[in-house]
């Protein structure tokens, strides 16, 4: 009697290289429906990984620098650096803290919110390869990606909207 496989051995070099194949296909089709270039258009500007991390986490409240440091990985004086440049596009501005006026928010401005919605657009419309797929493809692929970010250990897939990091 065959052995059941052990799952947590490494795969078969056949299944390996099958996989880098995939990952490869992946990486290119993506690469392929890059929209960074009609989103720094859309915007007057391109919107670095800093500063669309930042300006991302904005869109449901304020933050202090401090916490925007924390939440986009950076420290202080780089988070400054994405602020102030967030802040010279018009797209948040620095307010007085209302518990601790030494402190200060940042906030989007209408035009950061408009930003957000224009990037919104761009980057969740689906490029016309994905949108040609058949319901019943579109479901299996679903299924797949659900299983693979479920192996990464987030509950959801990651949002489109994201920039890259």
């Amino acid at each position: 009697m065959t052995p059941a496989p052990d799952p947590t051995s490494d795969p078969d070099p056949a299944a390996a290289a099958s996989a880098e194949g995939v990952w490869a296909l992946m990486h290119g089709f993506v690469d392929a429906n890059n929209r960074h270039g009609e989103l720094a258009e859309a915007l007057g500007f391109r919107l670095g990984a800093g500063r669309g991390k930042a300006l991302f986490l904005l869109r449901d409240a304020p933050m202090t620098l401090t916490q925007l440091a924390a939440s986009i990985g950076a420290d202080a004086p780089y988070t400054t650096v994405i602020v102030d440049k967030l802040e010279s596009h018009g797209l948040v501005e620095r307010l007085p803290h209302p518990a601790d006026r030494r402190r200060k928010l940042v906030t989007l401005t209408p035009a950061g919110h408009d930003a957000i919605a224009t990037a919104d657009a761009i980057l969740h419309r689906p490029p016309p390869a994905l949108s040609a797929l058949t319901r019943k493809d579109l479901a299996d692929l679903t299924a797949l990606l659900t299983r693979l970010t479920a192996t990464t250990g987030d509950a959801e897939p990651a949002d489109p909207a994201d920039p890259p990091r």
